[in-house]
């Protein structure tokens, strides 16, 4: 069974930055999509960034290139995304999620996803 744990969110001023961890377990796959969703109160759920286990090629969403990152340790099965310049819109809850090899990072791809980890910008 594939489990997805999330850590590091949390309460940020805008301009601050924070970095988020997934440990991935339980997935027999070899080559597949990783990265991450965030859903905003009263807003659909959507790709944020995500990068693939074959060549690590990286997919980000336009409103976050250039200030987020994300990276991955295939030896402690864990995937990272680095935030800076955070934003107020950039609030939401933020999932770790697994999906289908050389498809758009969209949730129906989605094998799998985390428990979810609060990001909140603010003043």
């Amino acid at each position: 069974q594939v489990q997805l744990v999330e850590s590091g969110g949390g309460l940020v001023q805008p301009g601050g930055s924070l970095t988020l961890s997934c440990a991935v377990s339980g997935f027999t796959l070899d080559l597949y999509n990783i990265g991450w969703f965030r859903q905003a109160p009263g807003k659909e759920r959507e790709g944020v960034s995500c990068i693939s286990t074959s060549d690590g090629s990286t997919f980000y969403q336009p409103s976050v290139e250039g200030r987020f990152t994300i990276s991955r340790d295939a030896a402690k099965n864990t995937v990272y995304l680095q935030m800076n310049s955070l934003l107020p819109d950039d609030t939401a809850v933020y999932y770790c999620a697994i999906g289908l090899y050389g498809s758009s990072w969209y949730a129906e791809n989605v094998y799998s996803f985390g428990q979810g980890t609060q990001v909140t910008v603010s003043s």
